[in-house]
């Protein structure tokens, strides 16, 4: 039972640690106090709502690896993908 009771803290304190560092445009359904509300009074039902419908989804595709090289390449990368997904693909021989 301690163990339960030790996750459900850790996992509170995470999500309201999260919920105050999060910019306060990148919240969904409710505003940045509400949140904190939430997860503040309702420790473990309020960390699982703000992870499941309050937390901001992050797409793992906009970060850029911190070497500038890598960077470079990844940024190119992209942009030849996307340049080939508005012409269509036509690299493939023809038959």
């Amino acid at each position: 039972m301690l163990y339960v009771a030790l996750f459900a803290f850790v996992l509170w304190v995470l999500c309201f640690a999260d919920a105050i560092t999060t910019d306060d445009d990148q919240f969904r359904n409710l505003s940045k106090e509400g949140w904190l509300v939430i997860v503040l009074l309702l420790p473990l039902v309020g960390s699982v709502l703000w992870l499941v419908v309050g937390r901001p989804q992050r797409d793992p595709g906009d970060r850029l690896p911190a070497d500038p090289e890598e960077a470079e390449f990844v940024r190119r990368c992209r942009e030849r993908a996307e340049e080939q997904r508005r012409e269509g693909f036509h690299g493939r021989d023809q038959e």
